[in-house]
């Protein structure tokens, strides 16, 4: 059965980029498993090399640059970042070049390439190293790389950290809408809780926005954290919504007080994990057969999976998870998920 066409954000102009809509699929067992109606959307489907949430904020992005006449796309993200892998692919797509700024703790020894970073190379991305230190001043690096390339005769445009911006954060504005056309019908009123990935703020902003765009009060989405405290990620949420609201002045306030955001389940720190989410990851590809990454989602779904099991520790037991991505993050962990049990 086809899903019915969601309406579109008027807001901005947008490329093609996602395979959208997204499924929308129900848990075969595992919500049963954790006392849950349990609903997935497949935003991991948005594409294969393009796959994850990344692809929904890039089609905003890329209309942009390609507005401006950039001909080079410059972004950053950690050494697996899934949003790399997606704005070198975006940009080998659209006739783009890409040069991504990738976060390693020693520049002079950067890794073997593998899983996103070997995408990036192959799809043609310059990669450069950088430090901790410089990747906490990453917008400084970013902009200090655009103007070596403005030197050279090029045209570049800067992507933020994970696509996390006002015109980034459309994407998920649209993709409420496409979400509760796709629900069934009892789901669209009553309590409802959007889980998801809280890895740079440009999704939780779009869903905040998207609900109150929407009118749908019932819907509270909540964000679990997979790297920063929970003030932190409110803060820059808000500070996204509030920067879409100056853009776009019929857009809904954002109060940071309503903004929910869980950091119980971070575990040692950005693109490290646990035994215990790496458990849970294997034992969702076996029992409902999708696939979870240990740098995001998964530690999301084992936000979830906690959550269930305390009396009011998600907003509803009818939840829908946003599963944005990241099955190349698996092959760096392949070790330990092959014991994990």
């Amino acid at each position: 059965m086809t899903p019915p066409t969601p309406p579109t954000v008027h807001l901005a102009p947008r490329v093609a980029l996602a395979r959208l809509p997204t499924p929308l699929e129900r848990s075969p067992r595992l919500g049963a498993e954790l006392g849950l109606e349990l609903l997935y959307k497949r935003d991991d489907l948005t594409g294969l090399e393009l796959s994850g949430n990344k692809a929904r904020k890039l089609e905003f992005l890329l209309a942009e640059a390609e507005a401006a006449r950039a001909d080079t796309l410059i972004t950053c993200g950690g050494v697996q970042s899934n949003h790399c892998r997606a704005t070198a692919f975006a940009a080998a797509k659209r006739g783009l070049a890409a040069l991504v700024l990738l976060r390693v703790p020693d520049p002079s020894r950067p890794p073997a390439l593998e899983a996103n970073a070997l995408l990036d190379r192959l799809a043609g991305a310059e990669i450069r190293w950088v430090s901790h230190d410089e990747y906490r001043r990453r917008a400084e690096v970013m902009e200090a790389v655009a103007a070596e390339r403005r030197r050279a005769g090029r045209r570049p445009y800067v992507i933020p950290e994970g696509g996390s911006s006002a015109l980034g954060s459309l994407g998920y504005v649209a993709a409420v809408a496409e979400l509760r056309a796709q629900l069934p019908e009892a789901w669209r009123t009553g309590p409802l809780t959007i889980a998801y990935a809280a890895g740079s703020g440009g999704t939780g902003a779009g869903l905040e926005l998207g609900v109150r765009v929407a009118g749908w009060r019932e819907a509270r989405p909540v964000g679990f954290a997979v790297c920063n405290d929970a003030a932190y990620f409110r803060a820059a949420i808000a500070g996204l919504c509030a920067d879409a609201r100056r853009r776009w002045p019929e857009l809904p306030e954002v109060p940071p007080a309503e903004i929910s955001v869980d950091d119980g389940f971070i575990g040692p720190g950005y693109a490290q994990t646990t035994d215990e989410a790496l458990s849970l990851i294997r034992h969702a590809a076996r029992a409902d057969g999708v696939l979870f990454d240990p740098v995001y989602t998964g530690k999301a779904l084992l936000g979830v999976a906690r959550r269930a099991s305390e009396p009011g520790g998600l907003p509803s037991s009818r939840v829908v998870f946003l599963h944005t991505g990241g099955a190349f993050g698996l092959f760096p962990f392949a070790e330990r998920l092959a014991r994990a049990e």
